[in-house]
């Protein structure tokens, strides 16, 4: 007889290396120059809101403050700009993470969407007040982007904690 609730599978725990192999994989597509194109998302800022409600006790504002350090170096940003919109958003994702994890990917992605819209606010915020010009509204179509790449990523993410230690064809999981 088929269980009437969703099914969740037992994970295996996450290992940390893998955890920032992703975050600087996530750091080096944000290098890749696109200039002013529309709606390309903020992948380190989805990667660390992706680790931070899926491990609230291994990565949080820590993670966000040097990835976003290195994502001001790398684009040539002001010093501090990402790293202030990482910390909160680690925060806010960290807080929300128990909460979030009871969702679907698609539910978790409607969770997640307004984190990273203020990610994205503060950062404009940020740069306004050290002078800058406004970079255009088009800017904030990258977090709708990111929250449909949530989905995927969810997925994709998750994949090495889904392969058995060893293979037994007698357990369930």
């Amino acid at each position: 007889m088929q269980p009437t609730h969703r099914s969740r599978r037992i994970l295996l725990p996450v290992k940390m290396w893998f955890v920032f192999t992703t975050l600087f994989i996530a750091l080096f597509l944000n290098y890749i120059p696109t200039g002013h194109l529309p709606a390309v998302p903020d992948f380190v800022a989805l990667v660390l809101a992706f680790w931070c409600v899926r491990e609230p006790v291994k990565i949080g504002i820590g993670a966000g403050f040097v990835f976003g350090l290195l994502t001001d170096v790398g684009v040539g940003a002001a010093l501090g700009q990402h790293a202030f919109a990482y910390v909160l958003l680690a925060y806010a994702a960290n807080e929300l993470s128990r909460r979030v994890l009871w969702f679907t990917p698609v539910e978790q992605a409607l969770h997640v969407l307004p984190l990273l819209f203020m990610s994205q606010v503060l950062m404009v915020l940020v740069r306004l007040l050290a002078g800058a010009e406004f970079p255009g509204w088009w800017m904030f179509f990258g977090s709708f982007v990111a929250a449909v790449l949530w989905i995927p990523l969810h997925y994709v993410l998750l994949l090495p904690q889904y392969q058995p230690v060893e293979r037994d064809e007698n357990r369930p999981i």
